[in-house]
């Protein structure tokens, strides 16, 4: 049998010590890397609450002793940076925080016993299922009772003293904090629940809306073209007839049975286009329709001819520039204004000079009808106003104002001011009108049906007020007996 050299017998145990520290700091060093990463990769929020936190324990464990300095103050500051470092970690290790807060049950300084009971229920609460936290809670109290007799022993202390301290230390600080903690974390589970039912819920309710809308636009629709579609198809057909009549027998009146058949094929024109929009396109689109021209200087210009045609003096002054951004729904609401002036104008001071403004402000357009006092002769009745009030509200809707009203002279004037860019519409949930919301950048944007016409979902909380008023109360009426022990222990030791 061969002899082991004794060089070899003695370096074997050293080379297994250096393997053994060299394990174990690397394993401190892949810790301190994953728990760096984590914080990286934490919200810059939380990570301030933490900091905060970790500082406030920081201070409130280690200030107390400059005034009254403990026996071991060594231990007793080593304890209070260790009961600082375990607020932080019960987020990423729960377990171990449990475990590590058995050293701070047998030290020596009892303004860290403030920071276990709340480490240990915040812990607890991550810890799933219940049944693994009671078992790391009670290795802890185990581990409580180890280090107490090993501390008696090394110390010559009165081992059933200490034994009953901190057994009644454990149970108030370890175990009633643990049922608190696992009361608690039973929401979590029912709350994850809840809020995929509260989306479900909400997403069920909005193509359910979206649906009937449909379907009523769809009904409107239908209703539209069989009534006016038919009414005005006789008109244009009229008119035509008329245009042919006039050309033989009043060639003077020709140009006004064109304007009238024009006329009647550009509302029809326009029926259809209403009529797509109501079956198919959502006019809160911001795209709109391509190739819609409404709105525009040439648009705006035929209306303009239109009413001179009639015999009414009109004038035209348009001053924004041709390279000017306007969006849809603003060419929509200049076209409106100033097709609804020019029919007032028509209606109510037939043969009044009127004058069309459109000028740009630089921040918005200014639109504006205006005419003179119309002939006594040509005054008609007083209207409803509704055409006014539609242009109102839709200039509204896009963040303008719209004034209306009789000058001075006896004249009228309708103005308007839009913004350049309208603001962004979104329909209500059921009643189909429109309501401006601003533009929030933490709300991802809208797409498809499934999205339009809801309203925010509920919070979870009005679900779940039950449970959280049941798991609240009884974790509050566990902790009091915590809480009396504290304030006794920092009572006495303060009076120290």
């Amino acid at each position: 049998m061969s002899q082991v050299p004794e060089e070899t017998r003695v370096l074997g145990p050293s080379v297994r010590l250096g393997r053994t520290l060299t394990g174990a700091l690397g394993r401190v060093r892949n810790e301190a890397v994953e728990s760096w990463a984590a914080v990286r990769a934490a919200e810059r929020r939380t990570v301030v609450v933490e900091a905060l936190a970790c500082a406030l324990a920081a201070a409130f464990c280690l200030l107390p002793l400059l005034s009254a300095p403990p026996e071991r103050p060594v231990s007793a500051v080593l304890e209070g940076i260790w009961a600082a470092l375990l607020v932080p970690a019960r987020r990423v290790r729960p377990v171990a925080t449990v475990l590590c807060t058995s050293l701070l049950l047998v030290g020596h300084n009892v303004w860290t016993l403030a920071v276990v009971p709340l480490v240990v229920l915040s812990a607890t609460r991550r810890i799933a299922p219940s049944r693994r936290a009671w078992q790391v809670a009670g290795v802890a109290c185990a581990a409580v009772g180890v280090l107490t007799v090993a501390r008696a022993l090394v110390r010559s202390e009165p081992l059933l003293s200490e034994l009953a301290g901190n057994a009644l230390s454990a149970v108030l600080l370890l175990l009633l904090p643990t049922l608190a903690g696992t009361l608690l974390g039973r929401r979590r589970p029912l709350v994850g629940l809840l809020r995929e039912r509260n989306a479900f819920l909400e997403q069920t309710r909005t193509l359910t809306a979206a649906a009937a809308r449909a379907e009523e636009r769809t009904r409107i629709a239908g209703e539209m073209h069989d009534l006016l579609g038919h009414r005005l198809s006789l008109i244009s057909l009229h008119a035509g007839a008329l245009e042919l009549a006039a050309a033989r027998k009043a060639p003077a009146l020709v140009q006004q049975a064109e304007l009238l058949r024009t006329t009647a094929g550009t509302a029809m024109g326009e029926l259809r286009d209403i009529l797509g929009v109501l079956r198919h396109v959502d006019i809160t689109d911001p795209t709109g329709r391509t190739g819609d021209e409404r709105g525009t200087r040439a648009d705006i210009t035929t209306l303009v001819t239109e009413s001179r045609q009639t015999g009414s003096t009109v004038e035209l002054d348009w001053s924004v520039p041709d390279t000017a951004e306007v969006d849809l729904r603003t060419r929509q609401a200049i076209h409106r204004v100033i097709r609804e002036g020019l029919t007032n104008v028509l209606k109510h001071a037939s043969g009044a000079p009127t004058k069309v403004e459109v000028k740009d402000t630089g921040e918005g357009i200014e639109v504006s009808v205006t005419n003179t006092a119309a002939r006594a002769a040509d005054q008609s009745l007083e209207g409803s106003r509704s055409g006014l009030a539609g242009c109102q509200e839709r200039i509204s809707l896009l963040g303008g104002t719209f004034e209306a009203g009789v000058l001075t002279n006896g004249g009228f004037r309708m103005a308007a001011w839009l913004p350049t860019h309208g603001k962004p519409l979104e329909p209500a949930a059921f009643d189909g009108a429109f309501t401006e919301t601003p533009p929030d950048p933490a709300r991802p944007p809208s797409g498809g049906i499934g999205q339009e016409g809801a309203s925010a979902p509920l919070p979870d909380e009005i679900l779940t007020w039950p449970r959280v008023l049941g798991s609240g109360c009884v974790a509050l009426l566990v902790v009091l007996p915590t809480v009396g022990f504290l304030v006794v222990q920092l009572t006495t030791a303060a009076l120290r």
